[in-house]
Parts: C-alpha cells; sequence; structure tokens
C-alpha cells in the first residue's frame, strides 16, 4: 500500500511534534510493509510570511490531493492584530471548509500511570476515557451573517437539521465500537438552535436501540466533566462548545499537550494535536509530541483502516507513560523530565518491538 500525506508543520511548536510523529509513522510503515509519500507545505503565520496568505492554493491543492493530512499547529501573539484574512486561523478554518471534514473526535484518555499529572484527584479521573465529537463545520464559526462597527459586533449561530444527523450518526456509530454511550450537549432552554439539535439527535438516537442516550445542558456538562468524568462515553454537540469543552478535557489527561484530534467526514481527513503553538517553549525541547503521536494513530485507524497498528501506537504510549517517562508538562519542570525528542524516541522504540514480536510470531 502506497499513502500520500500532505504535512502542514505550521508555527511555533507545530513544526517540532510534527517532526516526531512522523517518525513514528515511518517506523510503523516500514515495519509493516506500506510505503508513504510525505509532501510539505506552509499554513498559518509560516505561510503568511512566506507567501502572504494564510492557507496558500499551493497548500489547498497538495491537501486536497492527498489521502491524509497532518497538521501541526497555527498561531502566534504577532499576528493578533492583523486582519482577519491574515490570521493564522483563518487558514485553518477555510482549510476545515474546503474539505468538508465535518466531526472532529477529540479522545481524552486518563492513564493511570500519569493520573498524578491532573489538578484533579486520581480517585476522579481514574480510567476516564471520553471521545467528544465537535461538530466543525457550523454554529458561530461559520454562520452568516456576522460583523462589527465601532459600538458593536454580531455573529449568526445557524444549524440545519440535516448537518445536526449527520454528526449524530457518527455519534452513535463510534459508540457501538466502545460503551454505547452517547450524550448530547446543548443548550435547549435558552437556544432555538439547541432546541433543534436535541430533537433531532434524538429522532438518530431511535434507530440505535441498543445504546443509551443522554442529553445535558453545556454548564452541567462542563460540572459533570470535571467532578464525574467516568460517566462519559461518547459526547456530542455543536462547534463552540466543542471547541470549549474538549479543551477542559485537557484537565482529565493532565495536560493539553496529550489530546489529538481527527477531523473526517469530508473529500480528506485531518489530524492534529489540538494544542496551540506554545510559541513560548518553541524550539526549546520542551513541547509534548504525544498528542501528535496519538494523532497519527487515528489516522492509521481511520484514513488507512489500520486498526491494530493504531492500537500498537497508542499501547505504546502508554507503555513509556507507565515506565515513568514525562515530558515537561507533565513532570512540572522536575529535572527527571525527558526532551519532545526523547520521548518520541521511547515511543518509537516500543511500537517497533512491539511490531517485531508480532512479525516474529507470525513467522513460527
Amino acid at each position: 500500500m502506497r499513502v500520500k500525506i500532505a504535512v502542514l508543520p505550521g508555527d511555533g511548536i507545530g513544526p517540532e511534534v510534527t517532526r516526531e510523529a512522523l517518525r513514528v509513522l515511518r517506523t510503523v510503515g516500514e515495519m509493516s510493509g506500506f510505503e508513504i509519500q510525505l509532501q510539505e507545505k506552509p499554513i498559518g503565520g509560516a505561510a503568511v510570511l512566506e507567501q502572504g496568505s494564510p492557507l496558500p492554493r499551493t497548500t489547498l491543492d497538495a491537501c486536497l490531493d492527498s489521502d491524509a493530512i497532518f497538521l501541526g499547529a497555527v498561531g502566534g501573539p504577532q499576528f493578533d492584530s492583523v486582519p482577519k484574512e491574515q490570521r493564522p486561523e483563518t487558514g485553518l478554518l477555510q482549510l476545515r471548509q474546503a474539505l468538508g471534514c465535518y466531526a472532529n473526535l477529540r479522545p481524552a484518555i486518563a492513564y493511570s500511570a500519569i493520573a498524578d499529572c491532573s489538578p484533579l484527584r486520581a480517585s476522579v479521573v481514574k480510567n476516564a476515557d471520553v471521545l467528544i465529537i465537535r461538530e466543525l463545520l457550523g454554529g458561530l464559526y461559520f454562520g452568516e451573517p456576522r460583523g462589527m462597527n465601532a459600538h458593536s459586533a454580531f455573529n449568526t449561530m445557524t444549524y440545519s437539521e440535516s448537518e445536526v444527523e449527520r454528526i449524530a450518526r457518527v455519534a452513535f456509530e463510534q459508540a457501538g465500537k466502545r460503551r454505547q454511550k452517547v450524550t448530547s450537549v446543548d443548550k435547549a432552554n435558552v437556544l432555538e438552535t439547541s432546541v433543534l439539535w436535541r430533537k433531532t439527535v434524538s429522532r438518530v438516537g431511535r434507530e440505535y436501540p441498543k445504546i443509551e442516550l443522554e442529553h445535558l445542558y453545556v454548564d452541567a456538562f462542563a460540572m459533570h466533566l470535571i467532578t464525574n468524568p467516568t460517566r462519559f462515553d461518547v459526547v456530542v454537540t455543536e462547534n463552540l462548545f466543542g471547541d470549549i469543552l474538549s479543551d477542559e478535557a485537557a484537565v482529565i489527561t493532565g495536560s493539553i499537550g496529550m489530546l489529538a484530534s481527527a477531523s473526517i467526514g469530508g473529500s480528506v481527513d485531518l489530524y492534529e494535536p489540538i494544542h496551540g503553538s506554545a510559541p513560548d517553549i518553541a524550539g526549546k525541547g520542551l513541547a509534548n509530541p504525544i498528542g501528535a503521536i496519538a494523532s497519527i494513530a487515528l489516522m492509521l485507524r481511520h484514513s488507512f483502516l489500520m486498526d491494530q497498528e493504531a492500537s500498537d501506537v497508542e499501547a505504546s504510549i502508554r507503555g513509556v507513560l507507565e515506565a515513568g517517562y514525562k515530558t515537561a508538562d507533565l513532570a512540572r519542570g522536575k529535572s527527571t523530565a525527558v526532551s519532545t525528542s526523547e520521548m518520541e524516541a521511547l515511543i518509537e522504540q516500543k511500537v517497533a518491538d512491539i511490531l517485531h514480536r508480532r512479525q516474529a510470531y507470525h513467522a513460527v
């Protein structure tokens, strides 16, 4: 098998975590017998500085011509005051819209080996494994009309029944592969869009009688996610709520650097860690590459249908953490922290060991 991947390192720590994650992917490819063709293109602030646009046409064309896309991070304080069309985040939103990836999968796993890294009690986060599914192309981020003047501003939140239905189906299908429960998050006591959301999710849910469905208001869910995260399996919600709540879920894992994501459902799937560009630590070897490496596992599973290899990467992450290794964000500044590249090397070696043992077993 040959796969073509567009690589968009982006800004800040993006190039660092991208580089490390791709090393893991290459090892999986070499040992599993599939050929990887990488094409690197600029996006975000790097693209603005290089070509004057946060999403150059050549970058978009390369993405549309690929089997999958891997992105590092975009953004930086030097772009905070530039016009909207020049902001790095605009390039990412344009890319998502051009691809048509409407479902954003964001798993948050509380590894027992680093439960003490969470500000929550270990007994609260132990065994938490939540998959937040964020609708990615609707709501306030894309709604029209929108605008502002000197004294006021406005945005429009809009959802159609078809948009809600398709993201609901993704949630129920994912729950069927997990623990058979969906929590739908809305604000149906205030927002008309949420009334439609709840009604539509309930209708779709009746087609999945084996899967439990519950509805929660977004404020109540935010509280329960912190106080009792193990009650949740698959969570589905709209764009803005999903953006905020999935970042909140980082508290469960101990660091936002642990969180991966997959944007699926469009012409080409997009994978990226959900953390920002963190320019203050760029180039210092302090970034946590696990979110990026876990995003590679999602790519293997969803784009290339290599579920066993995806599980091998995830098992390697767990194994390295269980061996006591932590990056700076998890070690809280202790001298025992390993660098970005050291963490990757440990995970890469673990992956190689797992794949080698399996190949040796099948050769007997």
